[in-house]
């Protein structure tokens, strides 16, 4: 979803192709064995693996909308709260939403855990309208994904926990041009169907 927003933002053309990932394509395996997405092929034949990595490829392409260019902060402090959203706080969302997949996970406990960093969100969030400012950012596209599988985990809960500002800030995402459009759906693809252009 954030490589696709980020594909999207910087203007660049790529051809899509939508995975089952069940059955997965051989072509996607001997370009990326681990055979996990987002897998971005660059015209050169570099193989980018990471969501994160496909953002900031894309976005050092081009940044027509300044994503690289927060208001209130530089692309270093933007990478740091990524960072810590990828590395601490993901890891009790996916043990929140999927406890089952987890041995001995608690999901009340994860999604305890896990509401430190949607509190810290929230109180950036009460001095300006996006994590770094006026505009939205890099920060605000890599992180939203991950707030809202959160919030999709328990929308009751979660709609009457006492985050104002980051439930304003979600809903300003879910309606957000560039998000309706990269959720629009695609035929899964297979080999020899039509090339699909996007962005």
């Amino acid at each position: 979803m954030r490589a696709r927003m980020s594909l999207s933002a910087s203007g660049i053309t790529c051809e899509v192709r939508e995975l089952v990932l069940r059955d997965k394509p051989t072509h996607m395996l001997e370009i990326s064995p681990k055979g996990t997405v987002p897998v971005l092929q660059t015209s050169d034949g570099i193989v980018i693996e990471e969501s994160l990595e496909v953002m900031l490829w894309a976005l050092r392409q081009a940044d027509p909308l300044d994503w690289l260019k927060p208001e209130l902060a530089d692309e270093a402090a933007m990478l740091d709260l990524i960072r810590k959203c990828d590395e601490e706080f993901k890891p009790h969302l996916d043990r929140y939403k999927y406890a089952n997949r987890y041995e001995g996970a608690d999901p009340e406990h994860h999604r305890s855990k896990a509401t430190a960093y949607i509190n810290e969100l929230n109180k950036r969030l009460a001095n300006s309208p996006y994590l770094f400012g006026s505009r939205p950012s890099l920060a605000d596209y890599g992180i939203a994904p991950f707030i809202r599988q959160f919030a999709n985990t328990d929308r009751v809960w979660f709609d009457q926990a006492p985050f104002p500002y980051l439930q304003n800030w979600l809903v300003e995402f879910l309606n957000s041009e560039i998000f309706l459009e990269i959720m629009e759906k695609l035929p899964v693809w297979k080999p020899g169907d039509c090339v699909v252009h996007r962005f």
